[in-house]
């Protein structure tokens, strides 16, 4: 996880594509402020809901003339914290990982930074041929704010 977030926070997607299953599912639901007894405030909207094959398009995107949401690249920092593995009594090798994520993000020649803190829900899968080595399968990032202090969700949590 400190090393998805080095590689993000230094533009290196291509390799940080390479942490990713093929078979990954990529999303982050719409929070909504509810009471207590409605549960945790997610909706079944999506802000996005992305496939391994999205993601390969979205960072293909980033090297061309049309990211113009990225271009110049948004300045962010990472910080993920508060880390609990746990392994499925299943026993098919996959651990579920909860974090916190925090990213300050700095846009143009703007003072201000953006902000987005979020609980991420993981499940990595391990690869068979490598001892130790796991990939993403699936991550749900569940944003702590209803109304997102970002211009746009160009960049990857």
């Amino acid at each position: 996880m400190i090393r998805e977030a080095f590689l993000l926070d230094h533009g290196r997607f291509h390799e940080w594509l390479e942490m990713l299953d093929e078979d990954l599912e990529y999303r982050m639901p719409v929070r909504v402020t509810a009471w207590r007894a409605d549960g945790e405030g997610f909706t079944g909207a999506m802000h996005f809901d992305d496939t391994y094959a999205s993601m390969q398009g979205r960072v293909a995107r980033l090297d061309t003339d049309y990211a113009w949401s990225e271009d110049p690249p948004s300045r962010t920092r990472r910080f993920v914290s508060n880390i609990t593995v746990t392994a499925p009594a299943e026993g098919n090798g996959e651990l579920h990982v909860v974090s916190y994520l925090f990213v300050a993000r700095s846009r143009w020649d703007n003072p201000a930074y953006q902000f987005i803190s979020a609980e991420r829900r993981d499940i990595l899968r391990p690869l068979p041929s490598k001892d130790g080595v796991y990939k993403l399968l699936d991550r749900e990032i569940l944003v702590d704010q209803s109304n997102l202090g970002t211009v746009n969700l160009a960049i990857f949590l």
